[in-house]
C-alpha cells in the first residue's frame, strides 16, 4: 500500500507531499512496519522500548524525516505569512492514460489560501522521481482535489478513465478530461 500524505513539520525541507508504504500482509498490524521515502531510499521506523513509572513496557515508533516530492519554496512556520507548498494529494490509476495521476493543492499563505490545483503523472508508485513536475490545471480552487471515475462498475476514487468527476472541497460541479499528448 502506497501512502501519499502532507507534511507540515517545522523542518522546512520535509514540508509538502511525502510517500510511505506498507506491505499488504501487514495491514492488520501496521505499527512499526511502514517505511518512508527519504532521498531515494525506503527507511524503516525505529522502535524504542521505554519503561513507564509503573514498570510497564511500551514501544514507541519513530519515523525518519520523509523527503517531500516537491519541496516547499516558501515554508510554513516562519516569520513570512506567504507560502508556496504543495499539499492534499489524491492519487488514482487512469486506465485511459495507463498512468497514475496525482492532484495537488498549492497554497500561497499560512491560511492555506489556494494558488491553484495541479496535476502530476507517474508510471509507478514506488519512486518519487517518477512523478512529473506538477502542472497547473485550475486557478484558485479549494482543498483536496479528487477524481471520481464515472465508468459503470469500475469508476471510483482510485480508478478513472478519460473523463471523470472533479471534486473540490467534497463537491463536484464539473468534469475533468485526461488525454495523452
Amino acid at each position: 500500500v502506497y501512502l501519499y500524505f502532507s507534511q507540515y513539520s517545522t523542518y522546512a525541507p520535509a514540508q509538502g507531499v511525502a510517500m510511505a508504504r506498507l506491505a499488504w500482509a501487514d495491514r492488520d498490524e501496521p505499527q512499526g512496519k511502514v517505511t518512508v521515502f527519504n532521498s531515494g531510499v525506503w527507511l524503516p521506523a525505529t522502535n524504542m522500548v521505554t519503561a513507564g513509572e509503573d514498570g510497564s513496557l511500551r514501544t514507541e515508533v519513530t519515523y525518519p524525516f520523509r523527503t517531500a516530492l516537491v519541496r516547499a519554496t516558501q515554508p510554513w512556520h516562519d516569520a513570512d505569512k506567504r507560502n508556496d507548498a504543495f499539499w492534499g494529494a489524491s492519487v488514482h490509476w487512469n486506465v485511459s492514460l495507463q498512468l497514475y495521476v496525482m492532484l495537488l493543492n498549492r497554497t500561497k499563505d499560512e491560511q492555506f489560501s489556494q494558488e491553484g490545483i495541479y496535476v502530476s503523472f507517474a508510471a509507478r508508485l514506488d519512486d518519487a522521481a517518477a512523478w512529473t513536475a506538477p502542472a497547473k490545471i485550475l486557478n484558485g480552487g479549494t482543498w483536496y482535489p479528487q477524481v471520481m471515475g464515472i465508468e459503470a462498475g469500475e469508476g471510483s476514487d482510485k480508478q478513472a478513465g478519460a473523463r471523470a468527476r472533479l471534486f473540490l472541497g467534497g463537491r463536484s460541479t464539473q468534469f475533468i478530461e485526461f488525454r495523452a499528448r
